[in-house]
């Protein structure tokens, strides 16, 4: 364990997908082991991995979409309860009975780099993730991040100006090809000070250890 009263400065990258329910939670984890290390200061950095981008552009039935991955959609609602669970206990209420559509999150994870470009990243991950998970709106619609990068503090009319365009699409291809060829494929992932990677999400007790051997090392290397 660290020291106490030695700081540290670490970057921590996280890879996540926005319809991934468990990167939700993976987040409000790292903050609760985060807030018991105010010593370490951490810089997160969102990478975006599309768990299907072949998704249709207008996403899809989630009952189709349970009953194809599950077997049948009543088994995958059963497969959603251990996450719902844990939710409940970092505070995500997640209403997955009154989700209708599984959507293809290429452009929130456009709207997540706009959002980065502008020192908000994580604000626009939070709200992208509540928007979708609990308030059960459509995220693969360019209209509703726009709406959201208004609710967040963005000019909407300008997000949506982005994301009607082709800006950044490419580069968003390249860079997931690039972490598939890492073999990072799981998400969510964590990397701390880009040593440290541990896939899936996990309690505070089990990132804890890594986060002040991250710290730790970074501070010998300083």
């Amino acid at each position: 364990m660290m020291t106490r009263g030695l700081v540290g400065r670490m970057q921590i990258d996280i890879v996540s997908d926005m319809m991934c329910p468990w990167s939700f939670v993976g987040k409000r984890w790292l903050e609760e082991a985060c807030a018991m290390r105010p010593e370490i200061r951490a810089d997160v950095v969102w990478h975006s991995l599309q768990l299907y981008p072949e998704m249709p552009s207008s996403g899809m039935d989630r009952n189709l979409y349970l009953a194809e991955k599950f077997g049948s959609a009543a088994i995958g609602r059963k497969m959603y309860e251990p996450v719902a669970a844990a939710g409940s206990a970092v505070g995500i209420p997640f209403a997955f009975e009154r989700i209708r559509r599984i959507p293809n999150t290429r452009d929130a994870h456009r709207f997540i780099r706009y959002a980065t470009a502008r020192g908000k990243a994580n604000a626009a991950v939070e709200a992208v993730f509540t928007a979708y998970f609990v308030e059960t709106r459509d995220i693969g619609r360019a209209e509703t991040l726009a709406e959201i990068g208004g609710e967040i503090g963005f000019d909407a009319a300008d997000a949506a100006a982005y994301l009607a365009s082709s800006s950044e699409i490419e580069q968003l291809a390249a860079d997931q090809r690039q972490l598939r060829r890492r073999g990072l494929a799981a998400v969510p992932t964590f990397i701390f000070d880009r040593r440290h990677a541990i896939a899936g999400a996990h309690e505070p007790e089990i990132l804890l250890p890594i986060l002040d051997a991250a710290a730790k090392n970074d501070v010998m290397h300083t």
